[in-house]
């Protein structure tokens, strides 16, 4: 089945998280076996900003990254596509329905930007990269989580039997089973690590880099804004 592109991306992407967002929550925990809180907070602290400091969560679906953010110090503002997913929040930080391509924000008005597990989910990543470098203020940080495949050969095997698998079977069972089978799929719309890095060099990111997670399973890719 192939993937959709453009405008159909958006609209489909809208729709699928409405439909799974009353149980997206307890669906993530169940199929991370929650380490994706552990990365959540990895993901914060690679910011490295002074306290108070305003962070732009990027598809901040119920806010977990934007009570992270808060529980660090930091003052935080998210944006989603997904009404729905906003309406689930639980988080006291202003939310906002908005395409993160196109944020509602001035030039260099924020000092972070965040985004978990949104980047096989935008229509650009260089227009992501770019709106990101857009809105931060020189020097500012973003740190981008992102789900990927571990790098050793029977812990990659093991790894997709569990993505492309029981993953769909855990979503069928709690939420959605389609949604949850567009998860392991939309992994083919990230590129290589090397073509991912340059991108975000290019957008204005020179120290770019990314960090492994839990053997491989979790990726967070940061850089300063030059």
């Amino acid at each position: 089945m192939s993937l959709p592109e453009g405008e159909e991306k958006v609209r489909a992407v809208r729709e699928l998280f409405d439909r799974i967002a009353d149980r997206y929550d307890l669906v993530n925990r169940v199929m991370t076996f929650g380490m994706d809180v552990g990365w959540r907070g990895s993901t914060v602290a690679e910011l490295r900003l002074p306290g108070g400091a305003l962070v732009a969560d990027l598809a901040c679906g119920t806010g977990d990254l934007c009570r992270e953010l808060r529980r660090s110090g930091y003052r935080a503002v998210g944006f989603d596509l997904s009404l729905r997913m906003l309406r689930r929040a639980r988080t006291d930080a202003p939310l906002v329905q908005a395409d993160i391509l196109r944020l509602p924000l001035a030039d260099a008005s924020v000092d972070g930007a965040t985004c978990g597990f949104a980047l096989r989910n935008v229509v650009s990543l260089a227009g992501l990269f770019e709106e990101c470098a857009r809105v931060l203020r020189p020097g500012g940080r973003a740190a981008f989580l992102e789900a990927s495949e571990p790098e050793g050969r029977f812990m990659r095997a093991g790894h997709r039997v569990y993505f492309h698998r029981v993953v769909p079977l855990i979503g069928g069972l709690l939420s959605d089973r389609e949604a949850y089978g567009y998860l392991p799929r939309s992994m083919a719309y990230l590129p290589p690590t090397p073509v991912l890095l340059d991108l975000l060099r290019a957008a204005g990111f020179p120290d770019a880099r990314r960090i492994p997670l839990s053997g491989g399973i979790a990726q967070v890719f940061v850089g300063t804004r030059g």
